[in-house]
């Protein structure tokens, strides 16, 4: 549990003693499940293009058959087993030009599920720093209800006192015991709460939440100014990148379905043995080779059907790279108008708390004195309490606009963070299967 000042996200352990947050984060890039399955989900879709490249590939088949024949000729009927195998090979040479556009459709798919697969990465990055930042804001609100409730049950004690001694009444004993009381409930709302953040850090992250470092800034890959931030998007958003390359693959999609109307060429070749034949042949041995044209003239108008649906969904991806960069640039003005607002609220929140601070330790000395009232200690320390919150959700919430405006951009990853991680190379997989010939294991040997 990280080590917390009352009333501030700043206070932590040393470096030796806590758990950073890039050593979370690096925890979460290496075993968090969706972010693993994201990874699984890509290298099946690497298979796509040894698929298609396929249609440069000759196709073999061996065939076999046994059975025993029967021929009748005027009443005599002459049995004789029958036995042939035969082996075919067929070419394809060209196929009007599919097998070029369709292996050009899936690697564009296959740059598509990269981006798509960088854009989890960065989303879970985001939930793993969440997780983390929320676990020390809700440890640090533990801390101020934990200090708010012993500052309370002083105050009871105090009333107490003075009733015995003729001082006060049953009534300033009932409010400090009635704000005592309402002080425990909310610090077991709050013990809650940090039960939750931490069930969800250890669903993110991988690992229980133990001591966890304060020091969570990412000042260092913020952009300075929204101009550059709305620049950078545009050349490191993925999800702006895997539009485009959608708008690729569907292209290539249209050339691939139009060459269904072109013709087709193969080169067909086989050979074949026979035994008993017939009643005067033991055997016989057969070999051919053929050149095959193809030539559609007609198909019922389903090709020309799916070339103009293809078309149609063209023009949907087009449409769609433009939604993207829309939706990109309105996250980035929304999480930089965040990260702006989280600023101004800390220095607002820090304003108050040391305000109310003062005004609580005079509130405390004038009821001493008799000109304050016990419920005047208990509002003022109320108030305390409340402003110091507001400061440790204002210091979350900008550590947290940060990392939403970085991920915004397209740069909250291992790269850009500086990650102590092994990195995940999508390229090494794609050219350990893009061409092998045959072969049911996986590279990694399933």
């Amino acid at each position: 549990m990280a080590s917390v000042s009352s009333g501030s996200l700043t206070g932590g352990m040393s470096a030796a003693q806590a758990e950073t947050i890039r050593e979370s984060l690096a925890l979460a890039y290496s075993n968090n499940p969706t972010l693993n399955a994201a990874r699984a989900q890509l290298r099946g879709v690497d298979e796509n293009v040894p698929q298609a490249l396929s249609g440069w590939r000759p196709t073999i088949t061996a065939s076999g058959s046994a059975g025993r024949l029967a021929n009748g000729t005027d009443g005599n009927i002459d049995y004789r087993n029958n036995a042939s195998i035969s082996l075919t090979i067929s070419q394809t040479l060209f196929r009007g030009f599919r097998t070029i556009n369709s292996t050009r459709q899936a690697e564009a798919v296959v740059r598509a599920q990269r981006e798509s697969l960088s854009s989890t990465e960065q989303d879970t990055l985001l939930s793993a720093a969440t997780a983390y930042v929320d676990v020390i804001r809700d440890t640090a609100l533990v801390s101020l209800q934990r200090s708010d409730l012993a500052f309370l049950q002083e105050q009871v004690r105090a009333a107490r006192d003075r009733f015995d001694v003729g001082e006060g009444t049953r009534t300033d004993v009932s409010q400090a015991e009635a704000r005592a009381a309402e002080a425990r409930a909310s610090l077991n709302t709050a013990l809650a709460n940090l039960n939750t953040s931490r069930a969800i850090y250890r669903q993110v992250i991988g690992i229980e939440a133990r001591s966890l470092s304060a020091d969570t800034s990412i000042n260092r890959v913020v952009p300075k100014s929204l101009d550059q931030a709305m620049q950078l998007s545009e050349t490191h958003q993925p999800l702006i990148r895997q539009a485009q390359h959608l708008v690729d693959a569907a292209l290539f999609n249209i050339k691939a379905i139009e060459g269904e109307l072109l013709p087709t060429v193969t080169l067909d070749g086989s050979i074949s043995r026979t035994w008993n034949p017939s009643a005067f042949a033991d055997e016989s041995d057969n070999a051919q080779i053929f050149g095959n044209v193809s030539i559609p003239i007609y198909q019922g108008g389903g090709v020309s059907s799916r070339v103009r649906q293809a078309k149609e969904e063209l023009g949907q991806t087009r449409l769609q790279l433009d939604v993207t960069r829309d939706q990109v640039r309105a996250n980035v003005i929304s999480a930089w108008g965040v990260y702006q607002a989280a600023e101004a609220s800390i220095v607002a929140a820090q304003a108050a708390v040391e305000a109310q601070q003062l005004a609580l330790e005079g509130v405390i000395e004038e009821q001493r004195v008799g000109q304050r009232t016990t419920l005047d200690v208990l509002d003022a320390q109320r108030e305390l309490v409340t402003q110091q919150s507001n400061l440790v959700t204002a210091q979350r919430n900008r550590i947290i606009g940060g990392y939403q405006l970085v991920s915004a951009i397209g740069r909250l990853d291992a790269d850009s963070l500086g990650l102590n991680v092994a990195r995940y190379n999508p390229k090494q997989h794609y050219k350990a299967v893009r061409d092998q010939w045959i072969g049911l294991r996986t590279p990694d040997g399933r």
